[in-house]
């Protein structure tokens, strides 16, 4: 059985915390090389039959670096299909995605309206590094597509980013057929499947999150250990020992609750995980709206890093639910209890 540590160790080796945004069709060979897409794949589907907390530890060292690996979308698209279990060719893309080809799954909402010529207009949004991909999974309307990219009334619009670490895209559907020869689950399936699904999510977007969140802090405490003024340390003056302190305390909290959730996540319902997850994104944003201030002007700059992980915690904030929408949720799930 492979351990934890194991994970988190040959994550650090394979993407060293030196190097922040490695390069993207490198850094997807190579997670695929390493068998990171089978982490959760059952092991009598060819997978590792890990749990999601191995996967959600490759997340967290990985949003260190702000990998630019779309592996997040890839392995909540490969959960989908592994889980259809009616899908004909079920087995087939299953071996295709773990052999490397990549299927990512949109993480925004699908505004997809059904003529009556069984014809499909609408935009689904949130499909992360599509222009890597052949096929994409939609999940829209109570059933999973499977979409080839290259099919009539198909096309992908980009949506520039202030994250340089990621890309975006719109799948645009222009008199598109979503038929019975692109379903891969509807009905009560795809109800089970969304919610497996989203699970999953959660847990890697707060995995994600809060690995970027260590690293910022980090970088932040080894700047003000070096910048000096009036000839002493940043580090030595008690009101930014203070600020530093109160963000770790923040981190490790967060982090406490992502590795106890992580733990059955099964038994966990939605809505807690959505606000987990809402709490992790929430912490990553004030850890690096902190890191810039506490940076001084450098932090302002193109040329530190700050504003790059910044930029992708408000994008991680906006992701399968923003901030308000799962505080809302736990609220009314409290209430009902």
């Amino acid at each position: 059985m492979i351990e934890l540590a194991e994970l988190h160790d040959s994550a650090q080796k394979a993407f060293p915390a030196d190097k922040l945004m490695p390069e993207r069709d490198t850094s997807w060979a190579l997670a695929a090389e390493m068998g990171w897409l089978m982490i959760e794949l059952p092991e009598d589907q060819g997978g590792l039959g890990l749990t999601r907390q191995a996967a959600a530890a490759i997340h967290y060292e990985l949003g260190k670096v702000l990998s630019s690996a779309p592996l997040i979308p890839a392995m909540l698209a490969l959960r989908g299909i592994a889980g259809a279990a009616d899908f004909a060719a079920r087995d087939e893309w299953i071996e295709r995605i773990c052999c490397g080809e990549y299927v990512p799954l949109n993480m925004l909402p699908a505004r997809i309206e059904a003529g009556a010529d069984g014809k499909s207009n609408g935009t689904v949004p949130g499909l992360f590094d599509a222009d890597m991909a052949s096929h994409v999974l939609v999940g829209c309307g109570g059933a999973y597509h499977l979409v080839p990219l290259d099919a009539p009334g198909v096309r992908l619009v980009e949506r520039k980013l202030w994250d340089q670490s990621r890309r975006v895209f719109d799948l645009v559907l222009e008199e598109a057929r979503l038929d019975a020869n692109t379903l891969v689950a509807d009905g009560a399936l795809a109800a089970s499947l969304h919610d497996d699904i989203a699970r999953s999510a959660h847990l890697f977007l707060a995995a994600d999150s809060l690995g970027g969140a260590t690293a910022a802090l980090e970088m932040t405490i080894d700047f003000l250990k070096m910048r000096k003024q009036f000839d002493r340390p940043l580090a030595m003056f008690q009101a930014l020992k203070h600020r530093c302190a109160d963000l770790k305390t923040q981190v490790v909290a967060a982090e406490a609750l992502l590795w106890s959730r992580a733990t059955g996540a099964e038994q966990v319902s939605v809505t807690d995980l959505g606000a987990m997850k809402a709490l992790a994104t929430d912490v990553y944003r004030r850890v690096t709206e902190e890191m810039i201030q506490l940076h001084g002007g450098i932090g302002l700059t193109d040329e530190h890093p700050c504003h790059q992980f910044m930029k992708r915690a408000m994008l991680n904030l906006q992701l399968c639910g923003g901030l308000d929408h799962w505080r809302e949720a736990a609220g009314r799930a409290a209430l009902r209890q």
